[in-house]
């Protein structure tokens, strides 16, 4: 199994420091965010907006020879491209695959559409496999796998349902990305059954943690209740139930890291998950 970090959680960063850093802390590669992104309305990078370690999708193509010698450079690689691109918009799709085989990666994130539990499901999800049909016909022009990101508040927020809308494709083109944190927001299934189902399609694999907190009431008066992000090693996700599920079912591809807790500087958390995450990892393997 081999690690590397979503630049996402990185925003202090520019590129240039991002891959030094990166790989004095033990990585094996990187996850570029790929983006055209907001100023930060402070001034202050932040993870999502003036993020300093993000790529502007609009130039990627141009700018990826570059970003390709920087982290070869730094011995690094490249396991997918973090890109923010969705299949309702097929122009921008094409630019981030151009993009990402000129960058040597061979998978990029290509999302599906939210869902905010006012439109009927089915049929936004009927629209959607015609819409990855091209982005699946793109993948096999360029090369390249298209990624949906298992995520909270769109129509693949669990391993079932991302199974249910990867089955319309062919898994060497379309495949999807576990993300056992955004499990704890919406989607949590036992971890071993949604790899399972996921067979062929698990492409890739995000870590992160979060956790429930109270917060405030609802209108009858009962506890409102609110997920927030957290430390790798105090969050709901159970990690060494995760990788004792991914151990099972025989997964030794790529994990990536992103972490939006803020209790420690980043600079720790760069450090401190991976030793942290090896030492679940050597747990689960006996």
């Amino acid at each position: 199994m081999r690690y590397a970090i979503f630049t996402v959680s990185l925003p202090d960063y520019a590129p240039e420091e991002a891959v030094k850093e990166i790989k004095a802390a033990g990585y094996d590669g990187v996850e570029w965010r790929v983006t055209d992104q907001k100023p930060s309305p402070d001034g202050k990078p932040s993870f999502w907006a003036g993020n300093l370690c993000t790529w502007p999708l609009a130039s990627f193509p141009a700018d990826a020879p570059r970003i390709r010698r920087m982290t070869e450079t730094a011995g690094l690689e490249v396991p997918i491209a973090g890109t923010y691109v969705t299949c309702a918009d097929p122009a921008a799709v094409e630019t981030a695959m151009k993009g990402a085989a000129q960058l040597g990666a061979p998978m990029l994130r290509v999302g599906v559409p939210g869902y905010d539990g006012k439109s009927p499901y089915l049929p936004l999800v009927d629209r959607a496999v015609g819409a990855y049909r091209e982005v699946e016909a793109m993948a096999r022009r360029f090369g390249v796998r298209a990624c949906i990101e298992m995520h909270m508040n769109t129509i693949t927020p669990s391993a079932s349902s991302a199974a249910a809308f990867a089955r319309h494709f062919d898994p060497k083109h379309v495949g999807i990305i576990y993300d056992c944190g955004n499990m704890v927001y919406e989607g949590y299934e036992q971890y071993r059954m949604g790899l399972e189902v996921l067979g062929p399609f698990l492409a890739h694999v995000h870590c992160k943690n979060a956790r429930w907190q109270p917060e405030g009431s609802r209108p009858d008066g009962s506890a409102g209740w609110k997920a927030v992000a957290a430390p790798f090693s105090r969050g709901s996700a159970d990690l060494e139930a995760f990788f004792l599920a991914l151990r099972a079912v025989g997964y030794d591809g790529w994990v990536s890291f992103e972490d939006f807790s803020t209790e420690q500087p980043v600079a720790e958390r760069l450090h401190g998950n991976l030793a942290y995450v090896k030492s679940v990892a050597a747990r689960a393997a006996g």
